[in-house]
């Protein structure tokens, strides 16, 4: 016992030698900031944080070569309401508000935030200074150390908040929150409601989104920490890049998981098969024993980037706005999932298909306005570039093998073997038009929505591409399974003179005779496309592969190092 009290006291030595150079002033641990009562260490806190808010302000928020109180404006605005008194601490105790937002900071990834943002590893460190056995009485009565800690517990509260209620990531066309920004008297009261009120988990709980979605996302999170993974794995390649050393990598990254007993003698491919359905069992994935891509991105994702990914995903829920519709379409293109939300329930599920990276469908918000049977497909300018023009200088009856029509602007037809379509690159002088039927890509049912780019929800007449695990594969429009279902419901929900039920009868005979016809939507059903690489599942989380690279470039950008 004594051995272990004198490795403490040796550790707790380090710990305030390196706060003590870290602070980078001759007078921070000095004789004048050491009390000898616990009213006099008040005093001294008190005349401490002043200090220190003073050459903060001549160093733009820094107390110390390494530290910056991000939020310095409103610290010093706080404390200026505060007399300069502590405001989490009272003599040589930390207040029980104190503690709370210290724990807070300590089990902070809960709500998908880093600890090390918000000062943990100062607080800590002073923090078992304080409450260490074998620490002096003088250490205990540091002014010094008290004003860091208060100062450090502000800044990280200011932080805290702001990030819960508004997120890491920067507005966007597709913000709708319409509180986007805090002023230093928002920031204030906050703290004044949560020194009245003490409950620190109140508070934030107001600060969230109320979107249920979000509530399961974070739900999920407990468990995912208590099985998290910190170790690097061996990065296995793709078969088609690296087929010389795939088998072997794949076998060493299966053994260092341990779905696998060895990595020194090479296994045979039954052996292997076998080990990787056991790996996708337990990430959740289609246990068929072979390296599709969302196989690949599981084995190669360690659970830093997946905390990574819960981080992002939580932030992208705070640009949505705090009241959502009671009855919405939600589509999460990374899950290839279509939603119905009624009232916080999910209505309706569907399987989707979505864009090619190369051809991504965008994020956006919009309502379902018409619904057309049997639809025409005008090709967009993009498709025509990137795929027409190509087809058609290879093989001159490309149009008649498509089954495409040419018109001009005035909606003459033209005879595609009288253009010369090699004198064209960037764009051509006509429309190109798939007619209505079952061999339409847009298949019998077409969604109408509000958008600029040229974007839909349909049908489709490749069915098949919904047994598929990997649906990123359509020029950007939605795909959807389920669309009968959906078109029920977008009727249904459109029923103010009590006609929805003639209104779907309508809609079968022409899908019964192969019209197109058109439905005008007047309650339009809100559409949210959106970006989301995990979901809440059952006090789990699922992750789904990031597409189109969007999570990788914002973990790029906004957080680095984690």
């Amino acid at each position: 016992m004594n051995k272990m009290k004198s490795s403490l006291s040796f550790l707790c030595s380090i710990i305030w030698i390196f706060i003590s150079i870290s602070c980078n002033n001759e007078n921070s641990s000095s004789e004048k900031n050491i009390a000898h009562s616990s009213k006099e260490l008040e005093q001294k806190t008190s005349s401490r944080i002043k200090e220190l808010l003073g050459f903060s302000n001549e160093s733009i928020g820094k107390i110390d070569d390494s530290t910056i109180l991000k939020y310095f404006a409103q610290v010093k605005l706080a404390y200026s309401q505060n007399a300069d008194a502590a405001i989490w601490s009272k003599g040589e105790k930390w207040l029980p508000v104190g503690d709370s937002m210290y724990r807070f900071i300590q089990n902070s990834k809960l709500y998908g935030l880093f600890p090390e943002d918000y000062h943990f590893l100062q607080l800590s460190s002073i923090r078992l200074l304080f409450f260490n056995d074998s620490t002096a009485k003088s250490d205990r009565r540091n002014a010094d150390l008290w004003a860091r800690a208060d100062l450090f517990l502000t800044d990280a509260f200011f932080h805290i908040v702001k990030d819960i209620k508004l997120g890491r990531l920067p507005n966007d066309s597709i913000t709708l929150r319409k509180d986007t920004v805090m002023d230093k008297a928002n920031f204030i009261s906050l703290l004044d409601t949560l020194k009245k009120a003490g409950k620190l988990t109140d508070l934030v709980h107001e600060l969230e989104p109320k979107i249920k979605a979000y509530h399961l996302l974070k739900a999920g999170i407990k468990k995912f920490l208590e099985g998290f993974d910190n170790k690097f794995y061996t990065v296995v390649p793709s078969p088609s890049k690296d087929r010389a050393n795939y088998k072997r990598l794949l076998q060493k990254r299966l053994y260092e998981s341990g779905f696998i007993a060895t990595d020194s003698t090479l296994v045979d491919s039954s052996q292997l098969a076998h080990a990787l359905k056991k790996f996708q069992e337990k990430k959740g994935l289609e246990a068929d024993g072979k390296i599709g891509n969302e196989t690949l991105t599981a084995l190669n994702t360690t659970d830093r980037e997946r905390f990574v990914h819960i981080a992002i995903t939580m932030d992208r829920f705070k640009k949505l706005p705090s009241e959502m519709p009671e009855k919405y379409i939600w589509v999460n293109l990374p899950a290839f999932s279509l939603q119905v939300w009624d009232d916080d329930t999910i209505k309706i599920q569907s399987r989707i298909v979505c864009g090619k990276p190369a051809t991504r469908s965008p994020v956006l918000t919009s309502a379902i306005s018409e619904l057309i049977t049997y639809p025409k497909w005008t090709i967009p300018t993009s498709i025509i570039v990137k795929e027409i023009l190509p087809g058609v200088k290879k093989n001159p009856k490309y149009f008649q093998k498509k089954k495409y029509g040419v018109f001009d602007f005035k909606g003459n037809e033209i005879n595609p073997d009288s253009v010369d379509w090699t004198k064209f690159k960037n764009s051509i002088p006509y429309h190109v038009i798939q007619g209505s039927g079952d061999a339409n890509a847009l298949g019998v049912m077409k969604f109408n929505f509000n958008n600029k780019y040229a974007v839909y929800l349909h049908d489709t007449n490749e069915r098949y591409l919904f047994s598929r695990n990997d649906r990123a594969m359509s020029h950007g429009c939605i795909r959807v399974q389920d669309w009968h279902t959906l078109a029920n419901f977008v009727i249904d929900n459109d029923d103010a003179d009590g006609k929805a039920g003639m209104r779907i009868d309508s809609i079968q005979r022409w899908l019964n005779k192969k019209e197109k016809r058109s439905l005008a939507i007047k309650t339009k059903l809100p559409l949210f496309i959106r970006y989301f690489t995990c979901e809440g599942k059952n006090g789990t989380i699922q992750f789904y592969n990031d597409i189109y690279g969007e999570d990788k470039r914002l973990a790029e950008k906004y957080f680095t190092g984690k």
